[in-house]
């Protein structure tokens, strides 16, 4: 796993022993989501999810202390397996928001997956990784990822 952190994006690359078209699934399908997305300790709750551009995920994170962490995520481009676009945030119009891309890259019998996540300013990026731990927690996700698909 490689993670850079360059002007205004957090880019973390991880390679999964699983075919691309399971690991974009896993990331896609609301019945896979739910058994992995999110720091290690944390649960999920789906209120909605309509996967097509333009469609929203709307979840809870739940963290260990108990605390519920709202989210949205906005569907755009969506190419599968190979390629995903999306506006991550919380339920609020009040910005934080930053947009995801995706890639699955078939790499022999696995997936080279990358994450890129940009924000509007590298001060906004730098707040998220000072704050909230980005880089270690977008880390901790893609390994509960990886437990999951070998599983």
């Amino acid at each position: 796993m490689t993670t850079t952190t360059a002007d205004r994006e957090i880019v973390i690359t991880r390679m999964f022993e699983a075919p691309r078209t399971l690991v974009f699934q896993a990331w896609t399908d609301n019945r896979h989501l739910a058994r992995w997305w999110g720091l290690t300790g944390f649960t999920i709750t789906t209120r909605s999810q309509d996967f097509r551009p333009g469609g929203e995920w709307r979840f809870d994170m739940h963290g260990p202390d108990g605390t519920d962490y709202p989210n949205k995520i906005v569907y755009g481009d969506i190419e599968p397996p190979e390629r995903l676009v999306y506006i991550h945030g919380d339920d609020s119009d009040d910005g934080g928001h930053f947009e995801v891309t995706v890639t699955f890259e078939e790499q022999g019998s696995g997936t080279l997956l990358t994450m890129r996540s940009l924000f509007p300013t590298a001060e906004e990026r730098d707040r998220v990784v000072r704050e909230y731990g980005a880089i270690e927690g977008g880390k901790q996700t893609l390994d509960r990822l990886a437990e999951f698909l070998a599983s």
